[in-house]
């Protein structure tokens, strides 16, 4: 039987793997997208083994899967046949049900720090919102935010909780453990909890496979609508390529209003807000799309070969 081999692509929610590498057991390598990863693919084929590629996004980062999928586009035809793409290890609807149920570990009259290593400002938005909904639905009257390398700073966070009339305050890490770590944060999931999803998400993505569907197609829609929109106006020509993300796939589950998740089979949840790439009904010419200012750039096939 063919081996297999699971990589696990990181960005800026693991403060690009320094923050994860120590989780996950020896087997399971890790890499940015691009060249990096692209390279432990070649390695992995070299020995002879299949390959799962993880985007290890807790749901703030999509560029994460759009990147690592295009970087599996640009593999060869013989390895991308033994290669998939599977669904992210989280999304915002998991990752607010993680910090709840964190939580429910914390006295109802602490503060809640929710805390997350910086990214974009997008990123940054999205866990104000992910914030917002736990306070929603715990039983915790102050809940606030802290961005690592961002504004406000776990310090000033502490600080804005105390303001309120906090006597204790819990932080609570809504990615991977932090470099530095912050003293005395509560872990969004065991080790165990980790590993048990990792291989969920490992073995969806080979039962898809098996089926025709190596992943690909549906990662490269991930970060459309994550970004500034902008309009294009009567008349304007704008084509929107395969695996456009307004495109629900088949099973694609997703989420109408704060916080409302529409699960009808496995899959992948996402969210309408107020940057959504496409709306429903629109008229022609009033289509609105989106592109991340910080986008990265994909390097080529002959580059990564280089």
């Amino acid at each position: 039987m063919t081996k297999q081999h699971t990589i696990a692509v990181v960005g800026h929610e693991s403060d690009d793997g320094r923050g994860l590498r120590a989780l996950l057991v020896p087997s399971v390598s890790t890499a940015t997208p691009g060249r990096e990863l692209y390279q432990r693919v070649a390695e992995a084929r070299g020995r002879g083994e299949r390959v799962c590629v993880v985007p290890m996004t807790l749901g703030r980062d999509p560029e994460l899967v759009a990147d690592a999928a295009r970087t599996l586009r640009s593999l060869c035809p013989e390895d991308r046949k033994v290669t998939v793409l599977a669904s992210s290890f989280g999304t915002t609807g998991h990752l607010i049900g993680w910090l709840r149920a964190s939580a429910t570990k914390v006295a109802t009259d602490t503060a809640l720090l929710v805390v997350a290593p910086t990214g974009d400002p997008f990123s940054d938005a999205e866990l104000f919102r992910v914030a917002r909904l736990v306070r929603q639905y715990a039983r915790h009257r102050t809940v606030e935010v802290a961005l690592i390398g961002g504004d406000p700073d776990p310090r000033e966070g502490r600080a804005r909780c105390v303001a309120l009339g906090a006597d204790e305050v819990a932080v609570l890490l809504a990615g991977w453990p932090a470099v530095p770590p912050v003293d005395d944060a509560l872990p969004l999931l065991t080790p165990t909890a980790l590993a048990g999803v990792l291989a969920s998400r490992v073995h969806e993505a080979w039962h898809r496979l098996d089926h025709g569907d190596d992943g690909v197609e549906r990662g490269l829609a991930k970060a459309h609508g994550h970004g500034y929109a902008h309009s294009h106006g009567p008349g304007d020509d704008h084509d929107h390529g395969p695996g456009d993300a307004h495109s629900h796939g088949p099973g694609e589950p997703h989420s109408h209003g704060a916080g409302v998740f529409r699960s009808p089979s496995a899959g992948e949840p996402h969210s309408h807000g107020v940057r959504q790439a496409l709306t429903h009904g629109q008229s022609p010419g009033t289509a609105f799309h989106a592109h991340s200012p910080s986008e990265r750039t994909s390097e080529s096939a002959q580059a990564l070969a280089r």
